[in-house]
């Protein structure tokens, strides 16, 4: 080749298989199309550009594999949605993110508007997951694979009855859950279950409200520990009945995850997500309604617990379950508040600090925040790795410098966050989106060119092309 785009040099560059490595990086055409050493003799120096790094380290962009998107939360409509919420995540470092699609219709006509609405505005490239409740959706798992290119299929297990109604969606039984997962497996794709036993939320509800340890703990009480673990036992034991993947999203605490580690001693196809607010935050955490969510913030211990399944990899992905609602919708008491908020912007400054302060290795940051979720979801090896040939998805970070994080600099139509005035040991210099800086300098483009990502299997389908490519 006679001339790149693009020359990044004098970075540290995270190679999975050597660790950060002094290198230069060439761009052409959205992909890395080389990896070479700093002026090494006859390396190939022909670029439109060449942008000096100054000693800052590259990783892969970020993936979050869990992103609600929309003033309702169940579909982006328009270009606001789209590109206030990825303008959030490409200011952290997030280069592709994986959006939930919630509705009782059938998802074709659902799928098209909604990749229009992102495509009018995402800074970031794209996936859709697909949030089923109808016996209709079931059956439409083969088309929803083949035609969509969407391939991981949420379900919600504590929708019975009319739980579900507020988002429109209907209630639902574990015989409904026993089909999809079925289906699933039939078909290279992938069961993401919110795990809560609600018969259990309804009973503890009824009992007085005790607020004497402060509102998040409160919360903390109505929905406990148990109502996971529970529901992920079950949803484990019938995964491995049907040979289904399940990948349980947004873990929150210590018997969640001991749940998933004892299934998976029995059955491997099970996955661990967690998220930035239960790695970060706690019950005893100062930022009041803002924190409320579902599952709820947890303890200290639980949030321990979460990181030693990072260490030791039985937590596969992180994810920010961000939600976009307005923040007028929190500013009340704990138990009128609407649950969620929004998290995509800080997902990678947040994990990759306090991941590298409390001595995590940077390969198995990396892989939490980006490589492990391109091969589940099937993006692998197009993200989540820097190899000649992949998209040159990048996210260029000062690991000396620091992030204040305030609801001003993040974009979100939110206009608050739970983080506000925290202090991450990181700073994201540029985000390269296939090759584009949708963030230099620390400064927004105003050019967003993020496309969609059809993927055609996930869960153990997408990790055996992914191993299979790796060993090429």
């Amino acid at each position: 080749m006679n001339e790149y785009d693009l020359r990044l040099t004098g970075g540290r560059v995270f190679l999975h298989e050597s660790g950060l490595v002094d290198a230069d990086l060439l761009i052409h055409e959205g992909r890395i199309a080389g990896i070479v050493e700093p002026g090494a003799p006859g390396a190939p120096a022909a670029a439109r550009e060449t942008v000096d790094l100054r000693g800052a380290t590259v990783l892969p962009g970020a993936i979050d594999p869990h992103v609600h998107l929309g003033k309702d939360i169940r579909v982006p409509k328009d270009r606001d949605d789209a590109e206030r919420e990825t303008a959030s995540a490409v200011a952290g470092g997030v280069t592709s993110m994986l959006v939930y699609l919630m509705s009782s219709e059938p998802y074709e006509e659902v799928h098209a508007a909604s990749r229009r609405a992102m495509e009018s505005g995402t800074h970031t490239d794209f996936g859709f997951h697909f949030v089923l409740g109808t016996d209709e959706h079931v059956r439409a798992v083969p088309d929803y694979v083949r035609e969509l290119g969407v391939s991981s299929f949420k379900f919600f297990m504590n929708f019975r009855g009319d739980e579900g109604a507020y988002l429109g969606m209907p209630g639902n039984d574990d015989g409904f859950m026993y089909d999809l997962l079925g289906i699933t497996a039939d078909h290279g794709a992938m069961v993401n279950p919110h795990p809560e036993n609600i018969e259990i939320v309804w009973k503890l509800k009824q009992q007085p409200r005790d607020e004497s340890r402060g509102p998040l703990h409160a919360w903390h009480l109505t929905r406990p520990p148990l109502v996971e673990a529970e529901a992920e036992q079950r949803v484990a034991y019938l995964a491995a009945a049907t040979g289904a993947s399940a990948y349980a999203v947004h873990t929150s605490s210590a018997a969640g995850l001991n749940a998933m580690r004892m299934q998976r001693s029995a059955y491997p196809n099970l996955f661990v997500e967690t998220c930035t607010h239960y790695l970060t935050l706690t019950t005893g955490s100062s930022c009041g309604t803002y924190g409320k969510v579902n599952p709820p913030l947890r303890p200290e211990s639980d949030l321990e617990a979460l990181w030693e399944g990072i260490a030791d990899g039985s937590v596969d992905t992180v994810g920010s379950d961000h939600n976009a609602r307005h923040r007028s919708f929190k500013e009340k008491d704990i138990w009128s508040a609407s649950a969620g908020f929004p998290g995509t912007g800080v997902l990678l400054p947040l994990t990759l600090g306090e991941g590298l302060r409390r001595g995590v290795p940077l390969s198995r940051l990396v892989d939490a925040t980006s490589t492990r979720s391109a091969k589940l979801f099937g993006l692998y090896p197009r993200k989540g790795v820097i190899r000649v040939g992949a998209d040159a998805d990048l996210a260029v970070v000062d690991l000396e410098g620091e992030t204040t994080i305030a609801a001003e600099r993040q974009h979100s139509a939110a206009e608050y966050t739970p983080w506000e005035g925290r202090k991450a040991p990181v700073r994201v210099v540029h985000t390269l989106v296939r090759g584009h800086f949708a963030v230099r300098d620390g400064e927004l483009s105003h050019t967003p060119r993020g496309a969609y990502l059809p993927r055609a299997h996930s869960g153990a389908s997408a990790l055996a092309a992914a191993e299979k490519e790796q060993s090429r």
